[in-house]
């Protein structure tokens, strides 16, 4: 497959790129010769590596968010919660889990995000629509984990990185909690903090990365981490926690990261990517040869350079989604030209936004399956109809 006249969004640059099997191949300032290939041409359009959201819990997305008010950290909220809004929890948890992660999938999807690292239980999910990036140990938190560590100092775990909610809060309490992670961990094993709202800079530097949520950090605790002052200490990576405390549209929660300026619109842009992709030692997360090919490519504003048209990229705005060399999801548009290639595979068209898009896959029945257990159930898209290509 090859990708015509697209621009670098991290370089402005036009270029041609070339697809062999689940791989880029060759990326070209010349045009690429087609040799009977599909070869697909735009205009006005950005390509850049498929997002890495760095802190989901795919199996929560169908909450609405939750709480009533500005907490001191996230057990206080937790407790809130269950106490104020038990209804709504049991309405959602009554939905299968497999059908609770699979729209955690198409959530992440449909805003261009190709690798997601979920919190929580292995979910050893095969074909799935985008990368599930389990290689690591989670722990929730000093609060809600139970024998954290003893999990902590696992010797038969001690190579991979430990992943855990850490500092989640505005007060002293959140801050203690940071000081007995790194006390007790004995080993000296890598720590990928998620929130660090009460992080100091003393603390950073025993953390490997961090996992900068801010639209989650705002909604619970009305502040989020000082990650202008961490950043020289720890790598930043980027993640949006679930719908119980943010929006279902990553682009949201970028745009808010950006308005803090905390981050320099590259270091933002590479938390998406090509730092998350170092932190967790995957091949991706840049537009070079070699790389597995999982890139989107979204068409630009007017009047934005390629640096802006990648901040004002959504949903809507996104020609197609590329996983391992894959086609996962394309605008209406493209529909007669990948027709042919496509033959046989399974597809939905959905409205979002006001623009049609096809997804892989068979939406309009997982989103029937769910409203049968939520009947309440508001989804940001609208279900056309299902068609095996």
């Amino acid at each position: 497959m090859i990708l015509g006249n697209v621009v670098t969004a991290d370089g402005g640059q036009t270029v041609d790129i070339k697809i062999e099997g689940d791989k880029i191949d060759t990326i070209s300032l010349l045009a690429i010769n087609a040799d009977d290939q599909l070869s697909l041409y735009f205009e006005d359009s950005i390509i850049f590596p498929g997002l890495i959201n760095s802190h989901d819990h795919l199996d929560f997305n169908l909450f609405p968010q939750l709480g009533n008010q500005i907490y001191n950290n996230y057990t206080e909220w937790g407790a809130n919660i269950h106490r104020g809004f038990k209804k709504e929890i049991a309405a959602v948890l009554n939905v299968p889990r497999h059908l609770r992660i699979l729209w955690g999938i198409y959530k992440n999807l449909l805003c261009g995000v190709t690798t997601v690292v979920n919190h929580g239980e292995r979910l050893n999910i095969d074909n799935a629509l985008l990368n599930i990036f389990e290689e690591k140990q989670d722990l929730h938190s000093a609060s809600f984990e139970k024998l954290w560590k003893l999990k902590l100092n696992n010797p038969l775990k001690r190579k991979l990185p430990v992943v855990i909610h850490t500092g989640e809060g505005s007060d002293k309490l959140a801050s203690r909690e940071i000081d007995e992670l790194i006390s007790w961990n004995k080993f000296g094993r890598p720590l990928v903090g998620i929130h660090a709202v009460a992080m100091s800079k003393q603390q950073a530097p025993y953390f490997k990365a961090l996992v900068w949520c801010p639209q989650s950090n705002f909604y619970l605790l009305n502040k989020t981490a000082d990650i202008h002052k961490l950043k020289p200490f720890a790598d930043i990576l980027f993640g949006t926690d679930s719908t119980l405390t943010g929006s279902w549209n990553i682009w949201d929660h970028i745009n808010m990261a950006r308005n803090t300026g905390m981050l320099s619109d590259q270091e933002l842009y590479q938390s998406l990517n090509k730092t998350a992709a170092k932190t967790w030692n995957m091949n991706t997360g840049e537009v070079i040869a070699g790389k597995y090919a999982d890139m989107v490519i979204a068409k630009a504003s007017s009047g934005n350079d390629y640096n802006d048209a990648f901040f004002a990229t959504r949903p809507a705005h996104i020609q197609m989604v590329i996983h391992r060399g894959n086609i996962r999801l394309f605008d209406q548009a493209l529909f007669v030209t990948l027709a042919g290639s496509l033959k046989g595979k399974s597809f939905s068209l959905i409205k979002l936004d006001g623009a049609y898009k096809y997804v892989e896959g068979n939406i309009g029945e997982l989103m029937t399956s769910i409203q049968s257990y939520l009947p309440g159930v508001v989804f940001p898209v609208t279900f056309i109809q299902h068609q095996i290509i």
